[in-house]
């Protein structure tokens, strides 16, 4: 793990928010403590405050962050709970890769999204769609994935990965399966072996999340 001075620390993740142009930066707070990363303040839109993480993530030297910054709606980007549900629904139904199962409720400014998807990648496009609507402060994803994942169907997917991407075996992993949750156990060559594993699981028809135990030799 690669430390860094908590003040050098700071200063490049100042420089990093700065960069971003995507980023309205000027009351974000940023402090640091031994690596650990406390993001303060407030950004105007819910998407500023998802590449704001993103950003500090990116800067070296960090090795977890509290994320406590708000999102306070001003201005041009203040609308009524109708108008963003009216946006949402727009949103997700022109989503080629979304089916029609999904609905969102909104309450202050929150999305709430419900209702089932086959993959995960569903899960996780449909919450990006509204994050970029003007006015959402936050977005629940409570939505569920159908189906479970058969430990069979990832090791299938796994082997084809790792053959595929970084010609590597897949005896050494072990695979467990339960309430739609993948666990990855067992010894790896390489991260890089270990990132194929992570992305083939997910790949699996009905896996909400991958635990992974991976040690890489």
């Amino acid at each position: 793990m690669y430390l860094k001075d908590d003040t050098a620390l700071v200063e490049d993740i100042l420089e990093e928010l700065k960069a971003d142009p995507a980023i309205e930066c000027s009351r974000i707070g940023v402090t640091a403590a031994d690596g650990v990363v406390t993001l303060t303040g407030a950004v105007p839109t819910c998407w500023q405050k998802h590449e704001a993480v993103q950003a500090i993530w990116r800067v070296l030297g960090v090795r977890a962050l509290a994320d406590d910054l708000r999102v306070e709606v001003l201005g041009t980007h203040v609308r009524n709970d109708t108008d963003i549900a009216a946006a949402a629904a727009t949103v997700l139904q022109s989503h080629s890769d979304l089916p029609d199962t999904i609905e969102a409720t909104v309450r202050d400014g929150i999305v709430t999204l419900t209702g089932k998807v086959d993959w995960h990648f569903q899960r996780a496009a449909a919450a990006n769609a509204v994050k970029n609507i003007r006015g959402v402060k936050n977005v629940r994803n409570n939505m569920d994935i159908n189906d479970a994942p058969k430990v069979a169907d990832v090791r299938e997917r796994i082997r084809m990965e790792l053959a595929r991407t970084v010609n590597a075996e897949v005896n050494n992993i072990v695979v467990e399966t339960g309430d739609g949750t993948v666990t990855l156990r067992g010894t790896v060559r390489s991260e890089s072996d270990a990132d194929a594993a992570r992305h083939a699981a997910w790949a699996v028809p009905g896996v909400k999340s991958v635990k992974d135990l991976l040690h890489v030799s």
